[in-house]
């Protein structure tokens, strides 16, 4: 590992010295750190005995051999949105609470490092979800690696989205929303609505309703190679829709379809670390005595 770039939010002080030491062992083995300038921005007394270079959103970005995110699963997720289609692995370093995606703990830092500029590591692929429309929406990175959710807006009344899965009409959802999830993303917001827990290897999208009217709608399982279009109503002709963390409001001429896209996402898994065990430990499996 020759260069890497480093993307994070604010600091919190509990995590400053880790933080330090990571970026100290980072240096001493030569390897050509840059940093966001968001991350720059916000740590800037942590940062001041670095020599930084800072790269920019628009910037070339195919010279780094990995990038590392520094903070929680929404870090991650911004990480990834800086790496767009190039297929740069990423380690996730958790300095957050919950974390599937960023799944190395504070105290795992040094070793996981070491692993990491020694090459022991795998590459874990994950599948993506591609939105195309008739509008131009989120900047043009119309990509998400947890779910694409539509959503109702504020304290309007619920929507009702008609929903057609490879043009055969599938079910219109009475809710407050429906989303469309990734494997990685079955232990996000899907998770919450009632949706399963899938492997991230598994090759399938779940269709998870958020707060449906009928008692009898359920999240269903589908394969990946699927393509669902969508048609909303709502009273107030506008709903959110959203990309993972990013939403932005749109009205009911939109045209949208869903399908996997055409990259992947590649997560940097270090030796001795596995889902399986991060989904254990997060989701306190195993703590009753009777186990």
């Amino acid at each position: 590992m020759k260069s890497i770039a480093i993307h994070g939010r604010k600091i919190k002080a509990s995590s400053v010295v880790e933080v330090q030491t990571l970026l100290r062992q980072l240096v001493s083995r030569e390897v050509q750190l840059s940093v966001s300038s968001d991350f720059l921005k916000l740590n800037e007394a942590m940062l001041s005995e670095f020599s930084l270079a800072v790269y920019g959103l628009n910037q070339e970005k195919k010279k780094f051999n990995a990038f590392i995110s520094v903070g929680g699963d929404g870090t991650f997720l911004e990480t990834l949105t800086h790496v767009g289609s190039l297929e740069i692995p990423i380690l996730g370093i958790n300095t957050g609470r919950l974390g599937f995606l960023a799944s190395i703990a504070q105290n795992q830092i040094t070793v996981a490092i070491d692993k990491l500029l020694t090459g022991h590591y795998e590459i874990e692929k994950r599948s993506l979800i591609s939105l195309s429309s008739n509008q131009k929406v989120f900047n043009g990175f119309n990509y998400a690696l947890n779910e694409f959710s539509i959503l109702r807006k504020d304290s309007s009344a619920m929507i009702v989205i008609k929903s057609y899965l490879n043009g055969d009409f599938l079910n219109s959802y009475w809710a407050d929303g429906l989303m469309v999830s990734t494997p990685t993303g079955s232990t996000g917001y899907s998770l919450s609505c009632g949706g399963p827990i899938l492997l991230p290897e598994n090759e399938n999208f779940i269709i998870t309703p958020v707060s449906p009217h009928n008692l009898n709608i359920r999240p269903l399982i589908v394969p990946d190679t699927s393509e669902f279009t969508f048609e909303v109503e709502s009273r107030t002709n506008n709903f959110l829709i959203s990309l993972d963390s990013r939403s932005q409001t749109v009205n009911d001429s939109i045209q949208m379809k869903v399908q996997k896209a055409p990259f992947q996402a590649y997560l940097i898994k270090v030796e001795g670390v596995s889902f399986i065990e991060t989904l254990r430990n997060k989701l306190s499996w195993g703590l009753d005595k009777r186990n």
